[in-house]
């Protein structure tokens, strides 16, 4: 016995020290991250600002320290907003030099990828060098590359060019074979994010808006490409239909796409020469965007920039699926008060990233923006999708600014119900039967699909909810509620052709927003602050590191079908009542 407790008091005092180890091991860890992730804010003498163009580019960067310590890129993420304020700050600080941007395999959308573009070529004005090279460059960042004086690429390496394809995923049949039927409610001829669950192919509305949308956004990259390169446009076109993602380099190079090849080492050395050092100096932009400077600014007269990115909902979600961002109605409501109530907030910004979601939620917020535009003044600024209940959010603003190749629009509601009774029944082998007191008793009883007077009563919802959208669209752009009728039925429109028809007010970038926010607010200087204010890495790591790790993994290994088959997942527990764009656009 004496030998028996001995081994198991040896076994505790192991595991406690076990568990001790662990334990200090993790504060260690936690210490290199805080100091590897913690800018020193010292920027050597003739540095270069590095602009890596790879891995996913969000409207805000969600902080991962663990990521560099472990070596995947797959969890990086960088934010928009800090790439556009480094590049500014590079464009007037005297330590750097210039920008050295690497390609690689970037994951972002058309109208990101032009305000970043955008900002490199307003850095040339400082008449500082801007020199680009990559191993690979994916069509993005080919184009964004192409803002550089010089466009270089390895020997055997490759650039693609391809044009701009949508490929939406359809599951009806695979529904048909497991027993589920989508119950469908929805008004507008172009509303078609119901198509993949009730058919296999596009319905000839909804091909009419994508080849609408693909061949205007094209047009705004061609355009761009052309005048740089000093090519047509319809040489572009060739080159594109042309496979030229398979071509030799040295092809790039005699078609004017890339201007010379290089390995890695010239081009370090190329960088030493303009620099006139022996070693290049690297800062990233991280040494560049001082946050905690931004913070103190919050103290003083300013405007707000309010970053509103990722699906609509009523509450927040958890779970693998939906460790991503997203706009939870009562959150936005509380800080929009907020900012109404705070003095020195002069005006706000509204960043919009978003493909829309709950009706209900949308409403709640439009409420808010007309609460706080009694205030102060209100500025939309569009990103890649501010569409259906994204465009709800920004329809009642002061002014809307888009990019040319935003997708906006899609004005219209939609009603999505699985019936899943032939599963259970059918599949499954469940039987039901049902007491009721009143005929509604059982409204949306798993048992069976609605009934003619249901779906007659779901389509009227639905219907109320497309004419208060229009009522909220008509009153904030100012147009008789017809007229916003014929170009909405749910249609998705690119800010170019949204311009057009006056859904928004302006081209351009988040900066120009501002301006206009700094014109109606009369201040003589633009000092901006972002809200909302984003969680420390510890407390990110704390509450969301193993679904954000798993979720972007995910979203690195599925790639072009990761967003469908999300949209598919987060069915379950939606609102009834959406206002979403139409589908995935799965642009590429």
């Amino acid at each position: 016995m004496k030998e028996f407790f001995k081994y198991v008091l040896a076994t505790i005092v192991g595991i406690m020290l076990t568990g001790l180890f662990t334990l200090v091991l993790f504060f260690f860890l936690i210490a290199i991250v805080a100091s590897t992730s913690t800018s020193s804010g010292t920027v050597q003498k003739h540095s270069v600002l590095k602009i890596s163009l790879d891995g996913i580019i969000a409207e805000r960067a969600v902080e991962n320290p663990f990521a560099e310590i472990l070596g995947n890129d797959e969890l990086q993420q960088q934010g928009l907003s800090d790439l556009v304020k480094a590049i500014k700050e590079a464009e007037k600080n005297e330590r750097i030099d210039g920008i050295y941007i690497e390609g690689g395999a970037l994951e972002t959308d058309y109208a990101t990828a032009q305000e970043l573009r955008r900002a490199l070529t307003n850095f040339k004005k400082s008449r500082k060098f801007v020199i680009a090279y990559g191993e690979q460059y994916t069509q993005l960042a080919y184009y964004i590359a192409t803002a550089a004086d010089s466009v270089l690429l390895n020997p055997v390496g490759m650039v693609d060019l391809h044009g701009v394809s949508s490929q939406p995923m359809f599951y009806k049949d695979l529904l048909d074979k497991i027993g589920v039927k989508m119950q469908v409610f929805r008004v507008g001829t172009y509303k078609s994010a119901v198509e993949p669950y009730i058919a296999t192919e596009m319905s000839e509305a909804n091909r009419e808006q994508v080849t609408s949308f693909c061949t205007d956004i094209w047009q705004n990259i061609v355009n761009d490409l052309a005048q740089k390169r000093k090519l047509t446009a319809a040489r572009i076109n060739e080159l594109a239909d042309s496979y030229v993602f398979l071509s030799d380099p040295k092809e790039l190079v005699k078609n004017k796409l890339i201007d010379r090849l290089a390995y890695i080492d010239e081009v370090r050395a190329t960088l030493r020469k303009l620099t006139g050092q022996e070693k290049v100096r690297v800062a990233t932009p991280a040494d560049l965007v001082n946050k905690e400077a931004e913070l103190l600014k919050a103290a003083d007269d300013h405007i707000a920039v309010y970053y509103c990115e990722g699906e609509i909902v009523d509450m927040s979600t958890s779970g693998t699926f939906n460790a991503v961002s997203e706009i939870v109605g009562k959150n936005v409501i509380k800080d929009l008060d907020d900012l109404a109530q705070n003095d020195n907030v002069k005006a706000v910004v509204l960043r919009i990233n978003s493909p829309g979601g709950s009706a209900y939620a949308s409403e709640q917020m439009w409420r808010a923006v007309q609460k706080l535009k009694e205030k102060k003044p209100v500025v939309v600024s569009m990103g890649g999708l501010a569409a259906s209940g994204g465009y709800y959010l920004a329809c009642g603003a002061d002014y809307i600014v888009a990019e040319p190749t935003t997708l906006t629009g899609s004005i219209g509601i939609f009603g999505l119900v699985p019936d899943v009774s032939g599963l259970l029944t059918e599949k499954l082998g469940l039987h039901f039967d049902v007491v009721k007191t009143n005929e509604a008793g059982d409204f949306g009883s798993l048992s069976r699909g609605f009934n003619e007077a249901e779906s007659g009563a779901m389509q009227a919802y639905v219907e109320r909810g497309y004419a208060l959208f229009l009522s909220r669209v008509a009153n904030g752009r100012k147009k008789p509620t017809a007229m916003v009728d014929s170009i909405a039925q749910g249609r998705v429109w690119t800010g170019n052709q949204a311009l057009k028809i006056g859904l928004v007010d302006k081209m351009g970038t988040l900066e120009d927003a501002v301006a206009e926010a700094k014109r109606r607010a009369k201040l003589s200087d633009v000092v901006t602050v972002d809200y909302p204010a984003q969680a420390s890495w510890m407390d990110q790591f704390i509450n969301t590191t193993k679904d954000r790790y798993i979720e972007n993994h995910l979203r690195a290994q599925l790639g072009e079908y990761y967003r469908p088959l999300r949209f598919a997942y987060s069915i379950q527990g939606r609102d009834k009542l959406q206002a979403r764009i139409p589908f995935e656009p799965n642009l590429k």
